[in-house]
């Protein structure tokens, strides 16, 4: 019978294919605690193949709810080879459906900094109690409205790791509480957000530098808020996708994160 390079290959890549999903099989479920009398519904993803205790990440939600998209991060993480654990800040349910709900929801925790870190910390708390994570090695992070919560999960004096946030709105009612700050922090911004103006730069490098936290900003170029979400296309509202600084972002976290979490 003549030989058939193609049909080798064919084998070949059937082959990798197979080993490849032994090695990684993420899995994913809804997970519901509570914060005080209120019913939260987060997201866990994890790797089932991998042995043993690993990094654990928070990853906090934008201002439209735990939805698909900070899933699709978790996922991401979780094949990295973390835990991941996406949290509740909002409730189980409650889920905006347009932009005016969004900003009616988060306001709600913007203005009431006490709440909103009692929702972060719920989650933080869940995530500590799986027996997969590694309670020394924690990070969070967060997108958006996400962002400004992982910020106040670390004034609130967390010990965790690490903080990064995504396009984080970066207001602090309560700069002096900076000090409270352990983990150490990278925050990555679009230059041109028009909510994230350079006086609230400004702001927040001042409420950085009058600390001793093992803090970086890095500032893309060219790119607005949320440009880490490939669903936004909105020049109006200053939301715009920028690849670019997505996979920069990304890359940057992965690099922090190689560095937070090594073992000594």
């Amino acid at each position: 019978m003549p030989t058939r390079p193609w049909l080798f290959a064919l084998i070949a890549l059937a082959c990798f294919g197979s080993i490849a999903s032994a090695q990684a099989a993420i899995k994913t479920q809804a997970v519901e605690y509570k914060q005080g009398d209120t019913v939260l519904e987060g997201f866990l993803a994890w790797d089932d193949a991998q042995q043993g205790k690993r990094p654990g990440v928070l990853v906090v939600h934008e201002w439209d709810g735990l939805g698909d998209y900070i899933k699709m991060r978790a996922e991401m993480l979780a094949k990295l080879g973390y835990v991941a654990f996406a949290p509740d800040i909002y409730g189980k349910g409650v889920r905006p459906a347009n932009m005016q709900q969004s900003a009616q929801e988060s306001s709600k925790y913007s203005k009431d900094r006490s709440l909103m870190r009692q929702r972060v910390e719920a989650g933080l708390e869940r995530l500590k109690s799986n027996p997969l994570v590694d309670t020394t090695r924690i990070a969070a992070i967060g997108y958006c409205f996400g962002g400004t919560t992982a910020l106040e999960l670390g004034r609130s004096g967390a010990d965790i790791a690490g903080i990064v946030t995504f396009h984080a709105g970066l207001s602090n009612p309560t700069p002096e509480d900076a000090k409270n700050i352990k983990a150490r922090v990278l925050v990555l911004q679009g230059a041109n957000d028009p909510y994230a103006k350079p006086a609230d730069v400004d702001k927040f490098e001042d409420e950085m530098r009058a600390t001793k936290v093992d803090w970086q900003f890095v500032s893309y170029g060219g790119a607005v808020h949320g440009f880490s979400n490939p669903k936004n296309h909105d020049p109006e509202h200053g939301l715009v996708y920028d690849e670019k600084a997505d996979q920069r972002s990304w890359k940057a976290m992965q690099d922090f994160f190689a560095e937070i979490f090594a073992k000594k």
